[in-house]
């Protein structure tokens, strides 16, 4: 792997993402044995063959045997990190919502070199259905209702960052305790409403090649997600993560809006 130069004194993905899914969901395997076809502009076939390995195919003609993880955020509501060995930099999550019929597709990739200025992990989003049933509310669509919100973050004793969105593209990020204690940053971010006080939101660091996607309950205030990027030995990896929030606040503007 070339270049994952992390900027002096700051932390990579190895230093903050151990133990930072303290506060994570417990994963399941109640989708084992069972099969989930996707309409997101192409059709996908998934095969859950045990609780954490899956056949997938596409209409185009592509699959494979993967690893996945299942995490069951509410009834029916199930947050699916896949992984592919034949492309170890691409990684996606499924947020499929079986009782509306919606699913909310992430894809990352993590770009083959370094581009200044742009984050390598780059973030494709497909709004969908679930194949086959009734669908109910509206599809997946980027939203600004987080813009104005800040909030704590607790993933664990030991790691607490605080959220400050800014814009539909920025959030503002500092780390209050953890190996990143005093770091922060502006990173590019999307938000996703997925209705009834779910979203999906992520973002990706412009200064070490990390993305991340989570999937926000805002009544029970809880998170769930996924960091997708290169360790320090340059190989990609996931890290799983889960928080508790604590909202601080909200702003509002009186006149000229965010973009």
């Amino acid at each position: 792997m070339d270049d994952i130069a992390v900027p002096h004194g700051w932390k990579g993905m190895d230093d903050f993402a151990p133990g930072i899914d303290g506060n994570r969901a417990a994963r399941t395997g109640v989708l084992a044995g069972t099969t989930l076809d996707v309409d997101d502009g192409g059709r996908l076939h998934l095969e859950f063959v045990s609780a954490d390995r899956l056949r997938w195919s596409s209409e185009q003609g592509s699959g494979d045997d993967d690893w996945y993880e299942a995490i069951e955020v509410r009834p029916g509501v199930f947050f699916l990190t896949l992984t592919f060995a034949a492309e170890p930099l691409r990684a996606a999550v499924l947020v499929v919502d079986v009782p509306r019929g919606r699913t909310l597709t992430v894809e990352s990739h993590i770009a083959a070199g370094p581009t200044p200025g742009r984050p390598r992990v780059s973030q494709l989003f497909r709004p969908g259905t679930v194949a086959g049933t009734r669908t109910l509310g509206t599809p997946a669509a980027p939203t600004r209702d987080l813009i104005g919100l800040r909030a704590l973050y607790r993933y664990s004793p030991e790691h607490l960052y605080e959220h400050i969105y800014l814009s539909s593209e920025r959030y503002a990020w500092q780390c209050l305790v953890g190996a990143q204690r005093g770091h922060g940053d502006v990173d590019l971010a999307s938000t996703w409403s997925l209705g009834d006080n779910l979203y999906v939101f992520t973002f990706r660091e412009f200064l070490i090649p990390v993305a991340a996607t989570w999937l926000y309950d805002l009544t029970a205030m809880r998170t769930t997600g996924v960091f997708f990027g290169l360790g320090a030995s340059g190989a990609a990896q996931c890290a799983p993560g889960g928080a508790l929030i604590t909202a601080l606040g909200r702003v509002t503007y009186p006149e000229e809006q965010p973009i």
